[in-house]
């Protein structure tokens, strides 16, 4: 068996390529010599055992550096990021299982594995019911509304991009920042068309302002909205983030509104009309963020109570949006052999599971893989080793402005959950400070955010990452600003 493991390897050596084949066989002989009776620190059974310093500590940062790797090279390999952090995730639990069950501990792994799942578990079916509710409203056209309105206004290019930002900053508190992000930016690039210049420029300041305004809402980013189920900070104490949001998108995008020219392009007339029940399931969609506000701060459930509560009084809207839509194609269409009027109607009505299957679950899947790859890692021993160097020799707030740089490399939701893992003995000022570096670092450079990468594939070309580079100095500095002023009002 072992035998045609190293032959498939060899096999595969020109599609994986020679780090990945070399990392494979390494991985095998220190999968060999932990089966073969590698001895490691002794434990008495329930106690967490280090590992840090033995192969499966070795073994498991390796994988999870190669997953990794792949995930930030997905741009290029075209291979969606949940694949590898959800292999690595079995790996790493499989080879501390195997230490455990040596020193005659069967259960502490389970336990570990099941409280990580359920923290996954929560955070799945809130961001669900979040996505579906935004693909709803996109399937309404209320976005693409929106668009049309902004591009058939005239506005100048240096208007344009002082609105798109503004739109970007208080729209992505209430949507998530992806999907602020790539509505304004199909605005600016049908304004702008032709002007690459003026493109790259408010592309970036799109991404700026809807990272930044996501910092200071627990529904503006995976990191806040983590933070908050937590129950770490309290709903309203997130807008105590607001001046300093504020501050991070206003300076970099005062000094990039000085290289925009003041030239105003023809209108593009175009109308789109809302769909039937568009502004109704606007209106429900805020009520369900009520009901998990509510929910979390006054019966003490997990937000994602009042989340799928509102999923479910939606789809009770959608079998009335279905049902009238089915009566109004057999109106138009008439019953009889010419016209197939329940085949059309299947094809046109509203189909909620149908937009519910349209949800990220790459993005989905890839929280899993990363909840379950940090998990082990911290099971393992490395996030208390963290957690001692950052939080004890560093402090607090250095190690929090650090946290913010590592997401502009890596993506800030493992930073942010290794963070929450360590669980850190900080005051409220802190965990508000982490909050907003861990979701604001990323717009330092173009691959740091979802926001980020998603644009520099709506505009190809026009928005690159050497384009945002060129700004990374001006961000920087409305990064460094808004620290100083958390800790001035705040702290």
């Amino acid at each position: 068996m072992i035998w045609y493991f190293y032959r498939f390897i060899h096999f595969r050596k020109n599609l994986l390529g020679e780090y990945v084949m070399k990392s494979a066989i390494w991985l095998l002989t220190s999968l060999l010599l932990l089966i073969t009776g590698e001895v490691f620190a002794s434990s008495v059974t329930g106690e967490m055992l280090d590992l840090t310093d033995s192969w499966v500590g070795y073994s498991a940062i390796l994988i999870f550096v190669v997953a990794y790797l792949m995930v930030m090279s997905e741009e290029f390999m075209h291979l969606r990021k949940s694949k590898p952090v959800i292999v690595a995730a079995g790996i790493i639990w499989t080879l501390v299982a195997v230490v455990y069950a040596q020193h005659g501990d069967q259960h502490t792994v389970e336990q570990v594995i099941r409280h990580n799942i359920l923290e996954y578990a929560e955070l799945f079916l809130f961001l669900l019911a979040a996505m579906t509710y935004i693909n709803v409203m996109e399937e309404r056209q209320v976005f693409e509304a929106l668009r049309a309105w902004l591009v058939s206004r005239g506005f100048s290019l240096r208007a344009v991009f002082w609105i798109t930002g503004t739109l970007a900053f208080f729209i992505s508190p209430i949507a998530d920042n992806l999907t602020t992000a790539l509505l304004m930016a199909a605005v600016v690039m049908a304004v702008g068309a032709g002007n690459n210049g003026f493109i790259a420029i408010a592309c970036i300041n799109i991404v700026v302002a809807a990272n930044a305004g996501g910092a200071f809402s627990p529904f503006g980013d995976i990191t806040t909205l983590m933070v908050w189920q937590k129950g770490i900070v309290e709903f309203s104490q997130f807008f105590a983030l607001f001046i300093p949001s504020l501050v991070n998108w206003l300076i970099p995008a005062s000094l990039m509104s000085l290289a925009i020219s003041k030239g105003k392009p023809s209108a593009i007339q175009e109308e789109v009309k809302i769909k039937k029940g568009g502004l109704v399931i606007i209106g429900l969609f805020l009520l369900t963020i009520m009901m998990a506000v509510s929910a979390h701060n006054f019966l003490h459930m997990p937000p994602v109570i009042g989340m799928m509560t509102g999923l479910g009084i939606l789809k009770f809207f959608g079998y009335y949006l279905k049902r009238e839509e089915n009566k109004k194609v057999v109106d138009e269409n008439g019953v009889g052999p010419e016209a197939d009027s329940m085949h059309v109607a299947e094809k046109e009505r509203f189909d909620i599971f149908g937009i519910v299957a349209k949800a990220e679950w790459d993005t989905l899947m890839f929280f899993y893989g990363v909840v379950l790859c940090v998990g082990g890692l911290g099971t393992i021993g490395y996030l208390t080793l963290a957690s001692e160097f950052m939080y004890g020799d560093m402090g607090a707030t250095w190690a929090n402005i650090l946290v913010g740089l590592l997401s502009a490399i890596v993506d800030n939701i493992p930073v942010m959950f290794a963070v929450l893992s360590m669980m850190p003995d900080m005051p409220l000022e802190q965990w508000l400070l982490v909050t907003m570096t861990a979701g604001v670092g990323g717009s330092m450079l173009s691959i740091g955010s979802a926001a980020g990468v998603a644009l520099m594939g709506q505009a190809r070309g026009k928005y690159t990452f050497v384009a945002h580079l060129k700004w990374t100095w001006a961000i920087a500095l409305g990064y460094a600003a808004s620290i100083w002023v958390h800790l001035l009002i705040n702290g």
